[in-house]
């Protein structure tokens, strides 16, 4: 005979109730936006936390568009139970108007701790045929972890000539975060000794 497993009557939800009791979550996100075309004003490239002066065309968005770091930013927030970017950094208020893509991950990433949350890792997966992260995949990042405050990798491809971006109409980023509980880690950090132990 089975014994059915009791199930509780209100599932537990949010940011806040998983941090209590200690278990790490996981989050996705996803971002997309297109190049700047010939009626747009004048847009600077940025991807991955860094600036791309030689391509012709930024992306066209709110912000800088980066959606490397705008990827990151919403699988963070999902992790961690907060919603998404629009929620956390909606296009009506101005004060995000322009930011870059690292300073809105470094302003999740406050968020989320502000919640109880750790930054595990992250990872990046842009898709696109330009600009051509290879060759600064390092420094890209380099650049997110910082702002991440913790390790963040980038990754690129392309969709061999298919869908918006093999047409070269903009680029695309997916995300995948881990978050722990932020006490989980200050006691790694920390861990108590026992009783009568040394010092």
């Amino acid at each position: 005979m089975i014994t059915p497993v009791p199930v509780p009557s209100t599932p537990p939800t949010g940011g806040s109730t998983g941090a209590a009791r200690g278990l790490p979550r996981v989050g996705t996100g996803v971002d997309v936006h297109r190049y700047a075309g010939p009626g747009d004003p004048a847009t600077p490239m940025r991807l991955a936390g860094l600036d791309w002066p030689d391509e012709p065309r930024g992306l066209v968005g709110h912000s800088d568009a980066d959606v490397a770091a705008h990827a990151a930013c919403d699988a963070l927030l999902a992790a961690a139970g907060l919603g998404d970017l629009g929620t956390q950094f909606g296009t009506s208020d101005p004060a995000w108007a322009g930011a870059s893509g690292a300073a809105l991950l470094a302003e999740t990433a406050r968020r989320i701790e502000a919640a109880g949350w750790a930054v595990g890792n992250v990872s990046v997966q842009v898709v696109g045929s330009r600009p051509r992260l290879g060759a600064r995949r390092a420094e890209a990042e380099q650049v997110l972890s910082a702002a991440a405050g913790g390790p963040v990798s980038v990754a690129a491809t392309t969709t061999d000539g298919l869908g918006l971006t093999g047409r070269d109409e903009g680029v695309a980023a997916i995300a995948t975060a881990l978050v722990v509980p932020a006490a989980d880690l200050a006691h790694r950090a920390h861990p108590a000794h026992p009783a009568g132990g040394d010092a």
